[in-house]
């Protein structure tokens, strides 16, 4: 898959750059190389200056906000002082209760400009892209994880590849145990030793995998943990709500 064509947003700065050079003399494939734009729209910048001696206004692109009715702000501040509750709930609410959907960013919009909500900083940084698989190399990072079967209801378990998403070894058990977590570790340990041994396993903090009750040094004694530590394995714990593996 080729990479994706990256989309170069034209600013004010690049159009009074675009308008100074050409009045330099410099050429348009130059302009466009140096601005990483096309040629069409530096001409299209240019040609604009020439006909009406202003800068080319920058359109702004989506959907104009829908501004809200008085009657259905006057509705979330009342549903509001009733509830006292945020935004998200109000929205189902309104609509379960009034038959009026109102989406819950513009019930929070309302909120904060009558002081009813509060701008949480935390919510408002742009969130960093979650990568699900990143690994280069095979066998550097694996995953484990367990789920119940919806053909008969087993407790399966399967042993993947971060890098190369194969499945390296899995089964179908009764329990879900530590000892048949280091079975199908074992298992792809022993499938792929010619090749390299594994570096990193990647798991939740699951009973299977973790001991949740430590001593005041951080130590528990856990078997799977102990497989992984006289097999010089790291141990990685994967954040909560961060599904790893979809066996």
């Amino acid at each position: 898959m080729g990479k994706r064509n990256k989309v170069v947003k034209l600013t004010e700065r690049k159009i009074q750059y675009i308008i100074r050079a050409k009045k330099r003399g410099e050429s348009t494939k130059r302009i466009a190389v140096d601005m990483k734009l096309s040629e069409s729209t530096v001409k299209r910048v240019w040609m604009h200056w020439l006909r009406t001696k202003m800068p080319l206004n920058i359109r702004k692109f989506g959907r104009k906000k829908k501004e809200l009715d008085r009657d259905s702000v006057q509705l979330i501040l009342e549903v509001n002082k009733e509830q006292n509750l945020g935004a998200r709930r109000l929205e189902k609410i309104i609509e379960f209760k009034y038959g009026k959907h109102i989406p819950h960013n513009a019930i929070h919009r309302v909120l904060l400009a009558h002081g009813r909500a509060n701008v949480n900083r935390n919510k408002a940084k742009r969130r960093k892209p979650w990568v699900r698989w990143e690994r280069d190399h095979s066998l550097t990072l694996v995953h484990l994880d367990w789920h119940d079967s919806d053909i008969n209801g087993k407790k399966v378990c399967a042993v993947l590849d971060d890098s190369s998403r194969r499945i390296l070894a899995g089964g179908e058990f009764d329990e879900e145990t530590s000892d048949n977590s280091i079975r199908l570790l074992q298992e792809a340990l022993d499938n792929f030793e010619w090749l390299t041994s594994i570096s990193q396993v990647m798991t939740d903090h699951g009973t299977q995998f973790y001991a949740n009750k430590r001593d005041k040094n951080g130590n528990a004694d856990c078997g799977f943990e102990n497989f992984l530590k006289r097999n010089k394995i790291k141990h990685i714990l994967a954040p909560a709500k961060r599904q790893q593996v979809a066996v």
